[in-house]
């Protein structure tokens, strides 16, 4: 007899959907992570009003200038950087388990949103600062 219903009926699905029958972990409840994770994302895009491409800038901004005040890093270093593409990845994983596949339009640009002004700032502050050690050398 095949399994019907909803995929959490499914042996498979049991960690996805909250159960533990079958898998050993006794009464443990376990979470749905990805499911929780993009109903916060959700709520925060209705909450706030604001597109899913701009809350990608902002956040990326946010998590630039959090990495900066935390590490003590300057701007012009690669930390604040790579801390905003983890972050990104991190997001995309979450999506990718939530929805079940890539769906690389979405997955592309919200790369892109996120990654492109502290990009752009790390580029910036990266060229200023190598100019004013070029001036004060050839001072």
């Amino acid at each position: 007899m095949g399994w019907r219903g909803g995929g959490c009926q499914r042996p498979d699905m049991a960690l996805r959907c909250g159960s533990t029958r079958g898998r050993g972990l006794g009464h443990v409840a376990v979470m749905d992570i990805p499911a929780l994770y993009t109903k916060m994302i959700l709520a925060i895009g209705d909450g706030t009003g604001m597109a899913d491409s701009l809350l990608h800038v902002h956040a990326g901004m946010a998590v630039m200038f959090l990495t900066r005040v935390v590490t003590r890093r300057s701007l012009s270093t690669p930390w604040p950087l790579l801390a905003v593409l983890i972050a990104e990845v991190g997001n995309e994983v979450l999506d990718r388990l939530h929805y079940g596949s890539w769906r690389w339009a979405d997955t592309s640009s919200d790369f892109v949103n996120t990654l492109f002004w502290p990009t752009m700032l790390y580029v910036g502050l990266k060229l200023r600062r190598a100019r004013s050690l070029r001036s004060v050398s050839g001072a």
